[in-house]
């Protein structure tokens, strides 16, 4: 297959074709910089504006509210450091399981002499609003729990933690960006003070994100500088990029329904065949409670980076749960928070799906899959060994027996 079948949407999307459209003009003619007074200046400060309305709106909040960044992680670290700021306590509570621009964000506190509490997960990935109270303290300065796992798909309680986070004077921030056009969204009905997103994750470029600041709360800025964003991130505007957020926001809206049912039609289907045709394969977290595009499926008896440079021989993308270097494997603190058996963990991959994917990829790589995975069981090929027999100009697809190839 020529094409390239990518199932690996939590980790990018593609740049849906109308949004690239709509940045072209402010990367060529439409130019001046949205501080300018003059008539180039003011059409480009109009364009951000209209992002800015546009992405309020698929988030069911005022545009006021919302703050451009750069990236999701500039966002996760500015709604921390904003609350540490503005309440003068030392105290955070984040989830076992938080994308690397909390976790590591909150272990560099730690070592600053902040004080963390990182929330256990349950076997399955969940997380239970209990666990958030008996968290808190009375130096507690914000709680940043993820909406859904980048990983597992897996969802968390987040209206209930914002009711609980509110009663209390808690400021509470979510990391969404693995549910920003993937589920409804209204902010207005929410007790969330900050919340995350990044566009790459819905078809708008990389290096552009947001960041809500619900309307009242204090906010001190991250990046210092000049008076952009009403001076709550210094910078000049990145507007190209923000107009495609802006479009992407749109499409968002109006394919919602399409991921809650097609997408989620195309992962059940996926991940019910493996199930039926791999023997010992097993679902990474709760199937109920989790995003519509992902499934994290643990393949035993293999490694996950094995899988994936044979999944690559024939076009196919996922990304695995694990990493492998010079031999020694490394678990993901996701699975390893969940208690994910070693011999699971090391040979899961995680298949995320979007609009673009269509159900004869589905059908492709369900045609491949099962013969991939019975002929590394039976040559338990690590990935370093696979690694070098590929640099070495082997064949190692050679006789294997695929009936949609």
């Amino acid at each position: 297959m020529k094409k390239i079948v990518y199932f690996d949407n939590n980790a990018t999307t593609q740049v849906s074709p109308s949004v690239f459209e709509a940045m072209v003009p402010y990367l060529t003619e439409h130019y001046g910089n949205a501080s300018s007074a003059y008539r180039i200046g003011r059409r480009t400060r109009e364009a951000v504006e209209q992002a800015r309305a546009q992405v309020a709106a698929l988030l069911g909040c005022e545009p006021r509210e919302i703050v451009f960044t750069g990236c999701a992680t500039e966002s996760n670290n500015t709604a921390i450091h904003s609350a540490l700021q503005t309440t003068g306590h030392r105290h955070v509570v984040v989830s076992a399981v938080e994308h690397s621009a909390i976790k590591n964000h909150a272990e560099y506190l730690e070592r600053l002499g902040y004080g963390v509490t990182y929330l256990p997960v349950a076997a399955d990935g969940t997380l239970t609003v209990k666990q958030v109270e008996e968290a808190l303290r009375d130096d507690t300065a914000i709680v940043s729990v993820m909406w859904a796992n980048n990983e597992t798909g897996v969802t968390f309680p987040v209206a209930e933690i914002g009711e609980l986070c509110r009663s209390r004077g808690v400021l509470f921030h979510t990391d969404a960006v693995q549910v920003v056009g993937k589920l409804p969204i209204n902010l207005a009905e929410l007790k969330i003070d900050f919340l995350s997103l990044a566009g790459h994750k819905f078809h708008a470029p990389k290096g552009v994100g947001a960041l809500y600041v619900r309307r009242r709360v204090k906010f001190v800025p991250y990046v210092i500088g000049g008076h952009q964003e009403k001076g709550k991130r210094g910078g000049t505007e990145n507007v190209s990029h923000i107009v495609g957020l802006g479009q992407a926001a749109v499409e968002a809206q109006k394919h919602l329904a399409e991921e809650t049912t097609r997408v989620r039609a195309l992962r059940d289907k996926f991940e019910n065949t493996v199930l039926a045709s791999v023997p010992d394969t097993f679902v990474n977290g709760n199937r109920e409670q989790r995003t519509p595009n992902t499934s994290s499926l643990a393949f035993s008896g293999i490694e996950a980076e094995a899988l994936l440079i044979m999944l690559d021989q024939y076009g196919v993308c996922a990304s695995a749960g694990s990493a492998c270097t010079t031999g020694s494997v490394e678990i993901s603190h996701v699975l390893q928070a969940m208690g994910v058996p070693k011999e699971r963990a090391v040979g899961t991959l995680r298949f995320s799906f979007s609009a673009y994917n269509t159900e004869a990829e589905v059908d492709y790589v369900l045609g491949i899959l099962p013969a991939i995975v019975a002929k590394l069981r039976a040559e338990s090929a690590s990935a370093v060994k696979l690694k070098e027999r590929l640099d070495a100009g082997e064949n190692i697809t050679e006789g294997l027996s695929l009936a949609s190839v």
